[in-house]
């Protein structure tokens, strides 16, 4: 099964992602991820996107499709895929749907995780990461047990990214709005959306996406 988790930043995507990889046995696909790869192996795709890169400019939707198209090749991702920050526009859409059909694959389900706006701002603001292991904190929904030492590692650094802000993350919400959110409409035409209310707690999201994913 092929799937995109539909969201904006700090809807949860990562979490419910990394849950559908332990527990189902999915490949993430992180554009991001993939391209780092692809540029350090260096292939054919890879060289091109570096010498882009290095000229300052922005990667094109050509060259990370081609990056997509050689990871679905690969033969861990038999078990499924979660696409992960891909596609954000319409064109990229139309572009992985040809793809997948090229390759005789399908996209089974696009789950939306929808959020209040605010919402977000106080999940994004208050979050924070083990520098040791990279496991995922808040200063109020989920502390550390004991005050500044990681419950899995036992490391004491935090980090937090420079952009979860509130301004920073008001601007990626207008963005995902401007961008994305027609992707919506988009799947909705296609018959194969499915929504979930990514505000109710970590289990219950998943609970949710598991019945969709039936469907």
């Amino acid at each position: 099964m092929n799937i995109i988790l539909l969201g904006p930043p700090g809807a949860g995507k990562g979490t419910q992602a990394r849950v559908l990889v332990e527990r189902d046995g999915m490949v993430q696909l992180s554009t991001g991820d993939m391209l780092r790869a692809a540029v350090a192996a260096g292939t054919e795709v890879g060289k091109r996107a570096k010498a882009v890169m290095d000229a300052g400019n922005l990667v094109t939707d050509e060259i990370v499709i081609g990056i997509i198209s050689d990871r679905l090749d690969e033969p861990d991702v038999k078990g499924g895929a979660i696409f992960d920050g891909f596609p954000r526009t319409l064109a990229q859409a139309d572009a992985l749907g040809d793809l997948l059909a090229a390759k005789g694959m399908s996209l089974d389900k696009v789950v939306e995780m929808r959020c209040d706006d605010e919402e977000l701002v106080t999940r994004v603001i208050g979050r924070f990461t083990c520098s040791g292991c990279g496991e995922g904190y808040h200063d109020t929904f989920k502390p550390p047990k004991v005050e500044g030492e990681c419950d899995k590692c036992d490391a004491n650094g935090f980090v937090r990214r420079p952009d979860d802000n509130e301004d920073a993350m008001r601007n990626r919400l207008f963005v995902y709005y401007k961008e994305t959110s027609p992707l919506i409409g988009y799947y909705y035409a296609k018959d194969n959306l499915a929504m979930v209310d990514g505000t109710a707690a970590i289990d219950e999201v998943t609970a949710q996406i598991a019945q969709a994913l039936k469907n």
